[in-house]
């Protein structure tokens, strides 16, 4: 079983992906939320085809903080149905797995 995950979330701004990152970082659900600008985002939605700017969020998290990490990002988001993935992690260094361990635990 893959203990540590990926999950991608696109935000339709800079300012919102950052206070959702940080949000969740803060809260202990994520280890890291990288901030990628500059995504060009095609999809369909609601029967047309859009081409939109978009920022990624790509958070590092434990599997077992998704579902909590799913719920928040859902309630801090503007899009009805935002993109919120996941994707295991094959590997990763013992030190930063260690690190992503000690950062998503629940405080005592």
């Amino acid at each position: 079983m893959n203990t540590h995950m990926v999950v991608l979330v696109t935000a339709g701004s800079l300012d919102e992906a950052v206070s959702i990152g940080r949000a969740v970082v803060e809260e202990r659900l994520a280890a890291c939320a990288n901030v990628v600008p500059g995504v060009r985002s095609i999809y369909r939605w609601q029967g047309t085809v859009h081409d939109d700017p978009e920022v990624l969020l790509v958070i590092k998290t434990r599997a077992d903080r998704f579902d909590q990490l799913a719920h928040r990002v859902q309630e801090l988001h503007s899009y009805d149905v935002p993109e919120i993935i996941a994707l295991p992690l094959a590997t990763g260094s013992s030190r930063y797995l260690a690190w992503l361990n000690e950062a998503t635990a629940e405080p005592s």
